[in-house]
């Protein structure tokens, strides 16, 4: 759909702008906490709502749990944000996301304790490891509670973790399954405690379905220069612990097919265990909304003349299809109908823009700017009692100077 939104971007750009800037900071969201009686502390959180998010309103979003707050917050929702509405996208669904800061990093993201390093040599780094459980009961019973109550949200929810975050990731899809519908697993710590949750996954992964669970995993480069993956698995240098546990724990996937995971996992060869992050939460949310975005060919079918189409059935099909997917009816969003309505109408194709139209009115019938948009497709049709009508309707749900003006002006030149 970018064509249609392209040739609209400085008006999107503008609205962007200002639901961004508050005294003359940029501001990408905001904070949040809750007083934890299962870690015995506050804790606080940072939100991210995507643009035109309105707590009155209907619209609800799938909501992405986020570790290590403090280095992912602003990458990802940055993320998020450009390619779930900016310039037409709709690669991604708009979603909530919760970012979780840390506060004892190897207490909570560690489900066991552990006192080796990844190649198994004792450390007294780890004094305050174990507390895993714990952050998860946190995570499941006062976090997630809290923001349904206090946020639009629906019932998906997804978790990206990378390092021990990863490994905090892999102990709950292996012990806590249903808690979440999706997972971005970032180079986990899988060598953690001499491999116990690894060791653990050979026979969970066999045993258990994973039937609408899915799963992106990603392995940075972490080996011994002059080595590859093929050769690292059989290193006993000492040195490549991190990496062949990862490696291990891709097998295991690989072993078990019919358990019922929708998984994928990518090497990352060029990007190191601090690097990888992003590029990896990029191609986990491709692989895990692969099915979200339009198919190929459907711009060009809606902009040709010459095909013979249903407009509403095209798009309601895509999105019952993606409602499938996502467990929970999806509407076309109204606010991405009605540009594309705008669009049709102004390159000469307004059978199709009423469609459009249309179907916004039928979806969002309580929505004041879907009737506006109907008046304007009949103002611009020359038909003057329907665009008065579909004006009327607009105000009667909402007044706003816009339509008023409009109306006004219709009803003076009768």
């Amino acid at each position: 759909m970018k064509l249609f939104f392209t040739l609209l971007l400085v008006a999107i750009i503008s609205t962007a702008n200002a639901q961004t800037i508050k005294d003359h900071q940029v501001v990408i969201g905001k904070t949040d906490s809750v007083a934890s009686k299962i870690l015995n502390e506050k804790r606080t959180v940072w939100i991210y709502l995507p643009t035109g998010y309105d707590p009155a309103a209907k619209q609800r979003y799938p909501v992405v749990y986020l570790l290590d707050a403090d280095w992912n917050f602003a990458a990802f929702s940055g993320m998020e944000h450009e390619l779930s509405e900016v310039i037409g996208n709709t690669v991604f669904p708009p979603m909530i996301v919760v970012a979780i800061p840390n506060t004892d990093r190897t207490r909570d993201l560690t489900p066991t304790n552990g006192n080796v390093d990844p190649d198994g040599k004792k450390t007294d780094d780890f004094k305050t490891s174990g507390g895993g459980e714990k952050f998860t009961a946190f995570i499941q019973k006062e976090l997630m509670p809290h923001i349904d109550s206090a946020y639009q949200t629906v019932p998906y929810k997804m978790l990206i973790g990378h390092s021990f975050g990863g490994l905090t990731a892999m102990n709950i899809i292996i012990n806590h399954t249903d808690m979440f519908n999706s997972y971005i697993v970032i180079d986990p710590s899988m060598w953690w405690d001499s491999r116990k949750l690894l060791n653990q996954a050979r026979d969970v992964f066999k045993q258990k379905k994973f039937e609408g669970k899915s799963m992106f995993l990603a392995i940075a480069n972490t080996m011994p220069s002059g080595m590859d993956t093929l050769r690292v698995q059989k290193d006993t240098s000492g040195t490549s612990g991190h990496i062949k546990s990862i490696l291990q724990l891709k097998n295991i996937l690989q072993q078990n097919p019919g358990n019922g995971l929708n998984w994928s996992y990518k090497y990352y060869n060029t990007d190191s265990h601090g690097s990888v992050p992003l590029i990896a939460e990029y191609d986990g949310m491709h692989f895990l909304f692969s099915f979200y975005n339009f198919p190929p060919g459907f711009e060009a079918t809606m902009i040709d003349k010459n095909a013979k189409i249903d407009v509403e059935s095209l798009i309601s099909s895509h999105y019952d299809d993606v409602s499938k997917h996502m467990g929970y009816k999806i509407l076309p969003p109204e606010d991405m109908l009605n540009q594309v309505g705008y669009y049709l109408l102004g390159i000469g194709m307004p059978e199709r823009a009423y469609a459009v139209f249309n179907l916004n009115i039928k979806n969002y019938p309580d929505s004041f700017n879907a009737y506006d948009s109907m008046g304007d497709y009949y103002d611009n049709q020359k038909n003057k009692a329907k665009a008065i009508e579909y004006y009327t309707k607009s105000l009667k749900i909402k007044e706003t100077p816009d339509t008023r003006k409009k109306l006004d002006k219709l009803q003076a030149s009768k």
